[in-house]
């Protein structure tokens, strides 16, 4: 009985000494994993409780014009911004936040869903530009708010307001789209990206590279020390072709004679933009802070469209402009040559049906010289039944219609040059011969941006050499600026003859007794050519009734360059839309070319021009009389013409 009482007590001694030796052994084991195999980790772990590493936002690279102006810059503001990895109780965290910054919970609760998918241990803006009353009443409250901290960035400032807004663009936070495509690819969510313009062409030179902070924090994460500062990279510096004082003319003649539209100013022989003006416009720092719902819904419902591109994005029909190509084709083609006349007496018979010019009366005869000097539809008329369709789209590409112009630019659009096969993708139907007619005067199928007005004008003014535009002139990596490579050129043949007699008709339309005269400026021989570009045909206006309505009225186009002699130095296209005439655009370029003038001379920029007298049926013309070049008839649709 004894020693079976002894062998149970050793048998549970055994047990329990066995035990004790597996806890030991266990033990052992885990301090060996805890302290050897992972201690490097869970020393980093324990680190991380105190410290920090904060990420440094870089400054964009400044926006200079060409002679060293600055433009867009930064300036530095508070964002109040939530890390869910370190906030508790986060309802309470944003309950509290909505108190004390007087923003709404809701619109607190949407950023954060728009977050959803990303990291939590990732900062998620939800005041930006915090006012100063905001960033104090965050840090008076830190202990009762963990996660929620307040980071000092730079943010975007255009200097200029609406200046120039379309030529800049604007930034705003990267959306999920853009991180997929290669032009972001290796950004961060978060990250402010340019969106449009230059900023969104050039971001990657604009962007710089985030600098980084470890900071030691105690137990309510207020910061002790910096252990560690990486400083951030701003982004390179650009200096634009735009020049400053051309592009305040551009805009401030538009507003002065009550017109929106489009501009494109360029040095013809470089294809250096000097200035690009779209009116209305908007102003990109509403961008700079994350757009609120309002101003964005305000500024899409708006009719004048301000967010819309006209030089890059609009298509408008060309009007008496597209003559310039109907004469090059004419003659190059050996059609006619340059004596070649036309006998105008009001109206011209093709294909059954009679087309009539502007002057009613009629301009006797003409050669091609006056024909351009007085837009003579019935002599283009003339030459349109002469040429193919196809033969004029070949020619129009040539000069720099119908395709991109290659410029540095994102989001540009082509324009429509018709041709046969053109016609038949897109309607299925044959081209007529009749259609011709009306494209020879700028109508019907053809439409056009300004951007390739203003680089078809530049191409005749060189004589044939057609330029590629540009608006980065020199990028500053760090080591001073270092000019970008010259944009290539392309040389289109054109004889002697066919320059001449553009270049004295061209002149002619300004200086003699052509629609140009608005542009006359003594002692700088200015060449032009003014066109008026149909809305809506006058038949379907006759439909419509009386209204005064500016969407129904005609544009105004003005294009030129100058001197019209020797080496031209200026060059471009003024679109001014619904202004009813192509001669009240002239004044605003005009405006544009005495100021280069005066900067030219070192002389004081010249007033504004006064506002041009709109029309009203008798002549109101004090500088030049001559009438406008716009059709008087309606378009012939293919169905009339059929």
């Amino acid at each position: 009985m004894i020693s079976g009482d002894r062998h149970s007590v050793d048998t549970r001694l055994a047990f329990l000494q066995g035990g004790a030796v597996a806890v030991l052994v266990t033990l052992a084991i885990g301090f060996w994993f805890l302290q050897i195999a992972q201690g490097s980790r869970f020393r980093e772990l324990a680190d991380n409780n105190h410290q920090r590493t904060l990420t440094l936002r870089a400054a964009r690279g400044l926006l200079f014009d060409r002679d060293g102006q600055i433009l867009v810059e930064n300036r530095y503001s508070f964002d109040i911004s939530l890390v869910r990895e370190r906030t508790g109780d986060l309802t309470r965290s944003i309950e509290l936040l909505s108190a004390i910054s007087g923003v709404d919970e809701p619109l607190l609760w949407q950023t954060i869903e728009e977050h959803n998918d990303e990291p939590e241990y990732r900062p998620i803006v939800m005041i930006r530009e915090a006012t100063t009353e905001q960033v104090a009443a965050v840090l008076a409250r830190r202990i009762e708010l963990p996660g929620i901290v307040v980071e000092e960035v730079p943010t975007r400032h255009y200097r200029t307001g609406t200046l120039a807004a379309h030529l800049f663009g604007y930034v705003g936070e990267i959306t999920e789209t853009q991180i997929s495509e290669a032009q972001f690819r290796g950004t961060p969510s978060g990250a402010i990206v340019g969106q449009t313009g230059i900023e969104q062409a050039y971001n990657r030179e604009l962007m710089g590279t985030d600098g980084t902070r470890r900071v030691v924090v105690n137990s309510i994460g207020r910061e002790l020390s910096t252990i560690e500062e990486v400083n951030p990279v701003e982004g390179r510096r650009l200096q634009l072709t735009i020049d400053y004082d051309l592009q305040v003319a551009t805009e401030e003649a538009f507003r002065a004679h009550g017109f929106n539209g489009a501009a494109v100013i360029l040095e013809p022989k470089t294809g250096e933009i000097l200035a690009m003006a779209s009116m209305p416009a908007y102003d990109p720092n509403d961008f700079s802070l994350g757009i609120d719902q309002a101003t964005w819904q305000r500024l899409n419902d708006d009719p004048e469209k301000p967010l819309h591109n006209r030089p890059l994005q609009g298509r408008y029909a060309p009007g008496s402009i597209f003559k310039l190509v109907v004469a090059v084709a004419a003659l190059e083609e050996g059609i006619v040559e340059s004596d070649f006349s036309v006998q105008c007496n009001g109206a011209k018979r093709f294909y059954d049906r009679f087309y009539h010019c502007h002057l009613r009366g009629g301009h006797g005869r003409l050669m091609m010289e006056e024909a351009l000097e007085r837009s003579c539809n019935v002599y283009f008329y003339t030459l349109g039944s002469m040429l193919d369709i196809d033969v004029l789209n070949t020619w129009a590409r040539r000069l720099g219609l119908g395709d991109l112009t290659g410029i540095d630019l994102p989001h540009e659009l082509e324009g429509i040059v018709p041709s046969r096969q053109w016609k038949m993708k897109t309607t299925g139907e044959d081209w007529y011969p009749g259609e011709t007619i009306s494209v020879s005067i700028g109508q019907g199928a053809v439409s056009v941006t300004p951007l390739s007005q203003a680089v078809l004008i530049a191409t005749i003014a060189n004589g044939g050499v057609r330029p590629t535009p540009y608006v980065i002139k020199a990028i500053d990596d760090g080591e001073g600026w270092k000019p970008t490579q010259p944009r290539p050129s392309v040389v289109v043949e054109l004889q002697p003859e066919t320059i001449e007699t553009l270049h004295r008709g061209l002149w002619r339309v300004v200086n003699a007794r052509g629609t140009g005269g608005r542009a006359r400026i003594d002692g700088f021989n200015v060449a032009g050519k003014t066109g008026t570009a149909q809305v809506v045909s006058l038949a379907g206006r006759e439909q419509l009734e009386e209204t005064s309505d500016l969407d129904f009225r005609d544009h105004g186009w003005f294009t030129f360059f100058a001197p019209s002699e020797g080496q031209p130095e200026i060059a471009g296209v003024v679109l001014a839309e619904h202004s009813e005439h192509g001669y009240l655009a002239a004044p605003i370029a005009r405006h544009v070319m005495q100021t280069y003038l005066a900067k030219k001379a070192g002389q004081p920029l010249p007033d504004l021009p006064q506002p041009s007298p709109v029309s009203t049926g008798t002549t109101t013309e004090t500088v030049q009389p001559a009438p406008p070049d716009h059709l008087t008839v309606p378009v012939q649709t293919q169905g009339e013409i059929n």
